[in-house]
């Protein structure tokens, strides 16, 4: 009755250190989904804000609107362009009078403004070299007046994206140190319960690789439940998120999540693997018993 006893208490005690190595993995890994998904969505963000940074192309007055669509057909094949819409003068004229609340065409007997194309770049060709580069091609055509953007604006975008990146990465790279060393700390930890086992099975006379087998095996698949738990407790966080924020978290970007959750399963497999083959090892090479004691 009482070795029953025991051996039930051992078997929960097994089960209950196997839950608390599960789920010590699953919290490391899911701090790597949150890093990693926080700098996919920075880039995705930073993208999203040049790529609507605006550009204007003024157009000389009284040209023809063949003139300018060819222009505006030109402008699209180039490498540099996300999208362009041709604006004409009466086009212009209405959104200015929507913004200002009055007919000021009406007020002055003519139209002042001219037709012109806003452009907008794509988010690598937003930098103020390459700007500079796509002005000096247009103002080469004889229909341009000029092209109207702001410098200041463009640069102060470009340096808070490098500011942010940097330091995303900075931090970035101190909870990957820090989810290996976790990781290592828990399958050291899993490991040293069972050095008496390993002991014991070496003086029966099986083979380091006999006995390294299982312990392998287990790290691998605690890894695979730790990396699971994250994958899908982030991605019940998304969903709830989508739902608040949808112009921030968009779901729709399968690739970039899918990417993040890919290497978070890699890194769970490969570092409880690795940790486990090292700590395992150390045991093995152990000849005095009365090691095990420290």
């Amino acid at each position: 009755m009482i070795q029953e006893e025991n051996a039930k208490f051992e078997k929960k005690r097994i089960r209950s250190a196997h839950a608390t190595t599960v789920l010590s993995i699953a919290t490391v890994l899911f701090l790597l989904c949150i890093q990693g998904l926080m700098l996919g969505y920075t880039h995705k963000v930073s993208d999203y804000v040049k790529e609507n940074i605006g550009f204007t192309l003024m157009i000389k007055d009284y040209t023809r609107e063949q003139d300018i669509m060819d222009l505006k057909a030109i402008i699209d094949r180039s490498p540099f362009v996300r999208s362009s819409r041709y604006i004409s003068k009466a086009e212009a004229a209405k959104e200015l009078q929507d913004d200002l609340g009055q007919d000021f065409v009406s007020f002055l007997g003519y139209n002042p403004l001219l037709p012109s194309i806003e452009i907008h770049l794509k988010a690598d060709y937003a930098t103020q070299d390459s700007i500079s580069k796509f002005e000096e091609e247009l103002t080469r055509y004889h229909i341009v007046k000029e092209m109207f953007y702001q410098p200041d604006l463009i640069r102060l975008v470009n340096d808070n994206v490098a500011k942010i990146s940097f330091w995303l990465g900075v931090i970035s790279l101190f909870i990957l140190i820090l989810a290996v060393y976790l990781l290592n700390n828990t399958m050291r930890l899993l490991i040293y319960s069972k050095r008496f086992t390993i002991n014991t099975m070496q003086l029966v006379g099986a083979t380091a690789s006999f006995i390294r087998r299982p312990f392998l095996r287990n790290s691998m698949l605690q890894g695979l439940a730790g990396a699971v738990i994250a994958i899908v407790v982030t991605t019940l966080g998304l969903v709830a998120l989508h739902h608040k924020v949808p112009e921030i978290i968009n779901m729709h970007d399968w690739g970039m999540i899918a990417r993040v959750f890919l290497l978070v399963l890699a890194v769970g497999l490969t570092f409880t693997l690795v940790s486990a083959w090292f700590s395992v090892n150390k045991y093995l090479r152990m000849r005095n018993s009365d090691n095990l004691y420290n």
